[in-house]
């Protein structure tokens, strides 16, 4: 008897131990499933979230933003452009301002049609930023002042502006021989030779050059970027997205103790020793700046790309005129005889109507008013400010107008 209890205490301790173990088991597979739930659920919510950012950005960014990120497309000929019809507002810094342009996809006062045989003396300005008007309404540049000056003299002029950021002479090439294939007349043109020029010959844009020894130098991003003419940039396509991984990776710079992004000063910009603008000055270039051609490659390179836009235009019996300006840089090192200067004017002996150096009166300027700098150029920065267009604007018009 005593056994047969002993044993029921055993078996029923077995059946005890058995069933908290399955209880306890039991609730581990219930946690477990719990927060398998939980888990696919904030998944779930998470991705919904995204699903609604994305798509918010989405429309922000097409139907709402207009930014004139969005006017500036790939092309497979010229390398960049602006689109044809934009309505929207430009951005430089902390400046906005109106940003149009016409059915040629020029910078303009507004959206208009654009006749491509004009009834009346037409004149095409050739350049880069500077050219464009960075920073500036078209009515405000010296292209807009130009316009509205030819449209209201006594020898009516239409003044289109072509220019657009991050041009150079094989752009300046390219282009023109784009617009006289597809049927734009014109009288005759002016390039805006730009410091920069010579840097940006010396190394890039090599995708789009006829000449076999430059196009060797093409790189895959630049292919890849003038394949796909028509496609937006991602980004421009998710403007919200885009900045809030800037404001984070702000935040991860102040956390690592890396300095924000703090805009330059009038001493910064007047003393910038960046590459594109020094190879005028020999003390201050960097020959290893401007690989893979150098400084007298970017030059030869420079001058062979005008030289076949000179001849371009002498085949459609076309008058060019090439002008120079300097940058706040050359104003403050004294760069008075540049030899921006003197390479255009020699080239202009044989290949132009005429040669416009604008550099004296900048000088005049700088030797005039202490605060030269911010009177002429937008302040922090290199490009022209208002007053410095109207500089512009009145040397222009002793020859153009």
């Amino acid at each position: 008897m005593v056994l047969f209890f002993h044993t029921v205490v055993i078996l029923s301790r077995h059946k005890l131990r058995k069933s908290i173990e399955a209880v306890v088991c039991g609730m581990h597979r219930s946690l477990d499933y719990s927060l398998s739930r939980r888990a696919l659920r904030g998944l779930l919510m998470l991705g919904y979230c995204f699903v609604l950012l994305f798509g918010f950005d989405i429309i922000y960014s097409r139907f709402f933003y207009d930014d004139d990120v969005l006017a500036r497309v790939a092309h497979p000929k010229f390398h960049h452009g602006l689109v044809p019809n934009f309505i929207g507002h430009g951005a430089w810094g902390a400046i906005e301002h109106s940003f149009y342009t016409n059915s040629l996809g020029f910078k303009d006062a507004t959206t208009r049609d654009v006749q491509r045989v004009a009834n009346t003396r037409r004149v095409l300005l050739m350049g880069d930023s500077f050219t464009e008007g960075i920073g500036m309404r078209f009515e405000e540049s010296f292209a807009g002042l130009l316009y509205r000056s030819g449209q209201e003299g006594s020898r009516k002029t239409e003044f289109l502006n072509a220019g657009a950021a991050g041009y150079s002479p094989v752009m300046y090439y390219q282009k023109v021989k784009y617009l006289l294939q597809h049927g734009l007349q014109f009288d005759e043109i002016v390039v805006f030779s730009d410091i920069s020029d010579v840097n940006e010959e010396a190394t890039t844009y090599f995708c789009i050059d006829e000449d076999p020894r430059y196009r060797a130098y093409c790189s895959a991003e630049e292919r890849q970027w003038i394949a796909e003419p028509s496609k937006r940039k991602l980004k421009a396509n998710f403007i919200i997205t885009d900045r809030l991984i800037w404001i984070i990776k702000q935040q991860v710079r102040r956390l690592r103790g890396t300095p924000a992004y703090i805009p330059p000063s009038k001493h910064d910009v007047v003393t910038n020793k960046h590459p594109g603008n020094i190879w005028t000055i020999p003390r201050l270039d960097n020959e290893q700046a401007y690989a893979p051609l150098g400084i007298e490659g970017g030059i030869t390179r420079s001058r062979q790309n005008m030289q076949k836009l000179a001849d371009l235009l002498a085949e459609h019996d076309i008058p060019l005129t090439i002008a120079v300006y300097p940058w706040p840089i050359h104003l403050a090192y004294e760069d008075r005889d540049s030899r921006q200067i003197a390479i255009w004017r020699d080239f202009c002996v044989r290949n132009c109507k005429e040669f416009i150096n604008i550099f004296p009166a900048f000088f005049a300027e700088k030797d005039a008013h202490e605060d030269w700098y911010e009177r002429l150029f937008i302040y922090g920065d290199k490009h022209f400010s208002p007053e410095g267009h109207r500089l512009m604007f009145r040397e222009l018009a002793k020859h153009l107008l």
